[in-house]
């Protein structure tokens, strides 16, 4: 069997070899892993936030941040006073902004960056004559402090994420804390967005950051430019699909895949891979892309693929975990817009303390979910069917 980018992914097996996983993402992708790098997971809002502010608050030099969603909120006040504080101190504070997810933001913020002498910019106003990259928004979410530390995850700015999803106020999230080579992979993705959202000028610091540590992950960082329906995160996925031999555990906050996606899945749920789908139950944001999924659940759950729904709150999270090997992580959700639309950004990362941690959390998000039963949804009824048929219209959206 080939992946869409023709490699051989079925020859033989490679269970629990890592090198296997690394050859075939480099090889598909194009993009080396790079050693050397720290990685420290932070579970929901009270964990992401305090560490984010504190390496904000600790900035010597640059802080470069980078946002799709900067809503209302006591930590939107709190985060943009951190960044205001250090600009005003001396340092270089650039803030780019995703003009249609970030178009609630504070005006009492955005006046206290300026004040303080901070480059704020907008990427792809919605009044613009280019009017079709209207629907092409940037994604990613990175923050870069001295050019030494970095953040990535689904974290948005906004009340909605701060807490430790203990009800429905309070979103469950995944965010990352980064060093070593990896941090060069964070900036050429927020210098790309920068550049085009017309600043016009690069990083003029390239000394290479002092008293690193020197971490043990393995990390490929992969970002994505979509604006004609495709993007290097559907090859991301469906490779890594198609490479899965024992399981395939996926958590998102939005799973409306395609149907190459959905054949993929199929197929390796056919050949005996366990494929467990975390995504948000009856909280979601998002009432399109729930309906426009649950047209997918047919042929999916008659594959034997496991669908979950998360119960408590809004799940946002964007976790990939490949066997027992690799996982995948980022902005990036399962489903069109992140696969055809938006500028995203995603890390394979193979380092087993990581991995394992991951591991835990699935399990323990996926016992508060409530499991989709295949003869359930086989008996239900028309107006569910009629939801699902307008969803599948609308899932280009989703």
């Amino acid at each position: 069997m080939k992946n869409d980018a023709g490699a051989d992914v079925s020859a033989k097996s490679h269970m629990g070899d890592d090198n296997f996983y690394r050859r075939a993402l480099e090889s598909t992708l194009g993009i080396p892993f790079t050693a050397g790098n720290t990685v420290e997971r932070l579970v929901n809002g009270c964990r992401i936030f305090p560490a984010m502010i504190e390496a904000v608050e600790n900035a010597r030099d640059s802080i470069d941040f980078l946002t799709f969603i900067y809503w209302q909120g006591e930590i939107a006040e709190r985060f943009g006073h951190a960044l205001a504080e250090r600009a005003r101190q001396g340092v270089r504070v650039r803030v780019l902004l995703d003009a249609f997810g970030a178009h609630s933001m504070p005006q009492d913020v955005i006046d206290q960056l300026r004040d303080a002498g901070a480059e704020i910019q907008w990427f792809r106003p919605t009044a613009r004559w280019r009017f079709w990259q209207v629907d092409n928004r940037t994604h990613r979410k990175i923050l870069l402090v001295d050019n030494a530390i970095g953040f990535t995850g689904g974290v948005g700015i906004a009340a909605e994420w701060d807490g430790d999803a203990r009800n429905p106020q309070e979103w469950r999230e995944t965010h990352f804390r980064l060093t070593g080579p990896v941090v060069d992979g964070l900036r050429g993705a927020f210098v790309s967005n920068w550049v085009e959202a017309g600043a016009g000028s690069f990083e003029d610091d390239w000394s290479l950051p002092t008293g690193q540590p020197n971490g043990d992950a393995l990390i490929q960082v992969l970002r994505t430019s979509a604006a004609v329906n495709y993007s290097d995160i559907a090859t991301l996925f469906r490779l890594v699909t198609s490479i899965a031999r024992r399981r395939l555990r996926v958590t998102t906050g939005y799973f409306v895949p395609d149907q190459p996606t959905i054949d993929l899945l199929c197929a390796a749920a056919g050949r005996g891979v366990d494929i467990e789908i975390l995504f948000p139950g009856p909280h979601t944001d998002s009432r399109v892309a729930r309906i426009a999924g649950e047209d997918t659940f047919d042929q999916l759950l008659a594959a034997g693929v496991k669908l979950f729904r998360y119960q408590p709150t809004m799940l946002h999270a964007k976790i990939l975990l490949l066997d027992d090997d690799v996982a995948v992580i980022g902005s990036a959700n399962f489903n069109h817009r992140s696969m055809g639309k938006d500028d995203e950004i995603a890390l394979s990362l193979i380092h087993p303390p990581t991995f394992e941690a991951l591991s835990s959390d699935f399990a323990d998000d996926r016992d508060r979910c409530q499991a989709v039963n295949p003869k359930d949804w086989r008996e239900r009824g028309v107006w569910q069917r009629f939801k699902e048929l307008i969803g599948r219209l609308l899932s280009p959206q989703a």
